[in-house]
């Protein structure tokens, strides 16, 4: 095995940390290319993306390295990673690609970031691992970006990874001084609404605080160190019970287990809140609400904060599904609007029953706009969110109006 000595690169002070849930590499290539074509990068951030834009075609290779670098020369940090390495492995690069697009965004960076190091206390990341992960990026990028690895381009990566990693561990520290790493909670609901469909309530051991519209991360005690994403499917509750609408999914070992294992009694652990998709409370905008599947788990807690808000204002909302047996929460959601004339709620179906919209979901949210006015959130599969975004854009949304829980740049998904 080749040594980052040998190749010319030094060790890193810091570097990037085990990369947990965050975006991932392989949505790649757009996504430079739309970075290399945005205005003129800083020289650190032009030599940091001409690296990776080399390594993009061969990115599992240098992610292979990168992680059989790290356990030879530190065999201690493989228990901070999943078993099965097949999700985690694709993982860093996307951060980086996150990470590269942002660079010359400081508060951006600064925010996602510091959200990476928050998150990544759950898994057990101290500020003492950060180098031996920088000095395992530096090895595999120096063999795997070689026609572009100039002194230079080293040194770019040392500072540019210097402070990353500092921006992290602050982050991890401030957290440390005012939250757990992680939650354990309690199954105390189990609610099958489908075959492969199940509402999940928690009671978490100690008060978890979060805002309607974000997402949190699950560990479930059959696969260990193996997390999720899932967006909360309520508002914030006076008894400080959770809710999670949870789809079983092929191959998916947490959904999996969440549906069709898990019972009361059952305890799992939570990591931090996160996730931006909020409502603006300063203002009376419409809301227009897409939730697509499972989806509609962070729009149905969408509106019961405007409702905890006591403020009136239009709520839109779509709900879509493949089959009118999908729309598992339907009945939840006509009763709230039976109970707030400001709510409106659609349903968006393929197999076109009499009474729900037809025609691709962005198309029928488009036939009853205009929404330039509205503020827009979105959840779903990656598919509808992508196309409505687009959908949206071409209408006359404003892009920064509109709201969605795949990130931004390389997108990371929430489950739901």
């Amino acid at each position: 095995m080749a040594d980052s000595r040998r190749n010319g690169t030094r060790p890193v002070r810091s570097g990037a940390g085990p990369s947990g849930n965050s975006p991932a590499w392989s949505a790649g290539r757009g996504t430079l290319d739309r970075i290399m074509d945005a205005k003129p990068p800083s020289p650190d951030a032009f030599l940091i993306r001409r690296t990776l834009q080399e390594i993009a075609p061969i990115a599992d290779k240098a992610t292979s390295y990168f992680y059989a670098l790290l356990f030879v020369r530190h065999p201690e940090l493989r228990d901070l990673f999943p078993v099965a390495m097949d999700t985690q492995r694709d993982r860093l690069l996307k951060a980086l690609l996150t990470a590269a697009e942002r660079m010359d965004d400081t508060a951006g960076l600064t925010a996602y970031l510091s959200g990476l190091g928050r998150g990544h206390r759950k898994y057990g990341t101290r500020a003492e691992h950060y180098p031996a992960v920088g000095e395992a990026l530096l090895g595999a990028l120096a063999r795997y970006a070689a026609p572009v690895w100039t002194p230079q381009t080293e040194a770019a990566w040392v500072r540019t990874y210097t402070a990353i990693s500092q921006i992290m561990i602050d982050a991890a520290a401030a957290d440390e001084r005012k939250a757990p790493a992680s939650w354990y909670a309690e199954v105390v609901g189990h609610d099958r609404r489908t075959s492969d469909v199940a509402v999940i309530t928690l009671r978490p051991d100690q008060p978890y605080p979060f805002v309607a519209g974000q997402y949190t991360t699950v560990e479930t005690p059959w696969w260990p160190r193996i997390w999720r994403h899932y967006s909360f499917a309520a508002a914030p509750r006076d008894d400080g019970l959770l809710t999670f609408h949870i789809r079983a999914i092929p191959a998916g070992w947490v959904s999996s287990a969440l549906v069709h294992r898990a019972v009361p009694g059952d305890v799992i652990r939570l990591g931090p809140p996160t996730g931006s998709m909020t409502v603006d409370h300063s203002t009376d905008d419409g809301l227009l609400c897409l939730g697509g599947g499972t989806g509609i788990a962070p729009i149905k807690a969408l509106v019961e904060d405007v409702v905890q808000h006591g403020r009136s204002r239009d709520v839109e909302v779509f709900y879509g599904a493949r089959h009118t047996h999908d729309l598992y929460d339907l009945d939840t959601m006509l009763a709230m609007q039976r109970e707030h004339p400001w709510l409106s709620i659609r349903t968006v179906v393929c197999d076109t029953p009499r009474d729900a919209l037809t025609g691709p979901f962005p198309e029928a949210v488009r036939r009853h706009g205009p929404w330039e006015a509205y503020d827009a959130y979105l959840s779903g599969p990656p598919g509808m969110v992508r196309s409505s975004v687009d959908t949206l854009v071409r209408i006359g949304v404003p892009a920064h109006r509109i709201r969605h829980d795949l990130g931004h740049g390389p997108l990371v998904t929430v489950e739901h």
